[in-house]
């Protein structure tokens, strides 16, 4: 069975294909979303897809008392190199 792939950036054309496929007796299969990787490469660096299990809480000591706040973090360190 020959198959057409249709790429389209709006969602109404999406409804648009299958009120027509109903009239013109085409399918219309979307596509599984595809689970992320558990780890992958970039730039030679592992990454890894986050874990709720992980403890931070060895993180408490190293920020409390110290008056950063997260706007400041982001301004300071942050910050790329022009």
């Amino acid at each position: 069975m020959p198959e057409l792939v249709i790429k389209y950036k709006n969602k109404k054309t999406l409804d648009v294909l299958l009120d027509i496929s109903r009239y013109f007796g085409f399918s219309v299969i979307l596509p599984k979303k595809a689970k992320p990787e558990k780890e992958f490469q970039l730039n030679g660096v592992t990454i890894l897809a986050a874990d709720k299990t992980i403890d931070v809480s060895g993180l408490e000591t190293v920020f409390t008392g110290k008056g950063i706040d997260a706007k400041q973090l982001r301004s300071e360190a942050w910050q790329r190199a022009r």
